[in-house]
């Protein structure tokens, strides 16, 4: 079986290549070569992958993945959210343009591959029902969260066509990020547990009482991987599912932290809420994801071992 990752340079692509390259399989069947697409990989990738290092949105790197033949393309590449407001040409480009031109490019085969698509909880926007279920209208609040919505609903066309066999996983707030510049306005929930482990001040935008859903990255790529080998035979003809979440509080993930790190981490936080941000970010309200969890899709488990998973090293 030959697998493709886009975005393997970024920080879950790095640690997805990880897993799959200690695991050597998804599901049943043994990955027999890997290919990692992004413009640059400066990590050491497993011995034998190939490396398409260039722009996803250009003819030459398209047609060496074409070239390629993958059977399974897990689709990380992206503009994240933040940088794809302030940048609507570039998030264009790449979010919505380079992937309808890779959906094509896949599609050009005997077989249908099958195709991981990292969407988002950007698609569902603000001002959300006390719980979210698979009937509540999308909303996107952001060009992000519009371009993966269009995305999914283009992989779900492709897959009806019998041309793909997609699979739309909306990721929610992954951490814990590496602590630098990275685009996204949900950076902070990153920053929070960083700041809590060092030991150090940290001012947070949102309110105690704002909530949002956490995924630590090793289990996001867990849910990835699992994704490409589930059986969706019978699922929702929208091939799209949220992955399950651990719904949390500010101040839960503070106490978390300081049962794990020492009770002066309670301190250490002082609060600025930004209210514009704190709409988008902080007020998640319950999530039905039973059809993911009938999948085989998961969550953490327990803040605690969310917070530890996330800052293992």
């Amino acid at each position: 079986m030959k697998v493709l990752v886009t975005g393997a340079g970024g920080f879950i692509g790095a640690q997805l290549v990880a897993l799959l390259g200690a695991r050597g399989r998804i599901g049943d069947r043994p990955i027999d070569a890997l290919a990692l697409a992004d413009r640059r990989l400066v990590y050491d990738v497993p011995e034998g992958a190939l490396m398409l290092e260039g722009d996803l949105a250009s003819a030459p790197l398209l047609q060496r993945v074409a070239d390629y033949r993958p059977d399974v393309i897990f689709h990380l590449a992206a503009v994240p959210g933040g940088a794809a407001e302030a940048d609507y040409a570039l998030g264009r480009r790449v979010n919505l343009d380079a992937t309808l031109a890779l959906f094509e490019q896949l599609a050009a085969r005997d077989k249908p591959p099958v195709v991981v698509y990292a969407s988002s909880i950007a698609v569902y926007g603000a001002d959300l029902p006390e719980v979210v279920t698979p009937e509540t209208p999308l909303h996107p609040p952001l060009t992000y969260g519009a371009h993966k919505l269009a995305c999914e609903i283009l992989l779900a066309d492709f897959s009806r066509r019998g041309l793909l066999d997609g699979r739309s996983v909306r990721l929610p707030g992954i951490v814990a990020r590496p602590r630098e510049p990275s685009g996204l306005a949900s950076a902070f929930m990153s920053d929070l547990l960083h700041a809590l482990r060092a030991g150090e001040r940290f001012t947070c935008p949102v309110s105690p009482q704002a909530t949002a859903w956490w995924m630590s990255a090793p289990c996001c790529v867990e849910n990835l991987v699992h994704a490409a080998a589930m059986d969706v035979t019978q699922a929702d003809p929208s091939r799209a599912w949220p992955l399950p979440v651990l719904r949390l509080s500010i101040e839960q993930v503070i106490e978390t932290c300081a049962t794990l790190h020492g009770d002066d981490r309670r301190q250490l936080v002082t609060f600025e809420p930004n209210e514009k941000l704190e709409a988008v970010f902080g007020r998640y309200p319950r999530l039905d994801d039973e059809s993911a969890r009938a999948l085989g899709l998961q969550d953490d488990g327990s803040a605690q071992a969310l917070v530890v998973r996330a800052l293992a090293p």
